[in-house]
């Protein structure tokens, strides 16, 4: 077994994917990327308030740099798909809690 496969079959699999389908500086900026937007609808679906601009560029900014930390870890650990579990969890509750609110208007 050479070592890119070892490396590859130890990769969970978004990573995995990426790495095997794209040029290798592109596939981190790509996991990256994937791992900011999700990061980023995460954020809204579950702990978004009504900020000031100023404030929301800092959040973002400190979204980016997790962003960038999750960015290693996911190589090896199931970042992706973590945060693709709780964006679906997360729109499941939001769903639900729009059903309550409209039922509850109805019946008012």
């Amino acid at each position: 077994m050479d070592e890119r496969s070892f490396v590859y079959d130890s990769m969970y699999p978004v990573a995995r994917l990426l790495y095997q389908n794209l040029p290798i500086e592109a596939a981190g900026y790509a996991l990256f990327a994937i791992i900011l937007l999700l990061s980023a609808l995460v954020y809204k679906l579950g702990f978004a308030k009504k900020l000031p601009l100023g404030k929301n560029i800092v959040i973002g900014l400190f979204l980016a740099a997790g962003g960038l930390g999750l960015t290693f870890l996911a190589f090896f650990l199931p970042v992706v798909e973590g945060l693709v579990i709780a964006a679906l969890i997360l729109i499941l509750y939001k769903i639900r809690l729009w059903r309550e609110k409209r039922e509850n208007a109805a019946s008012h």
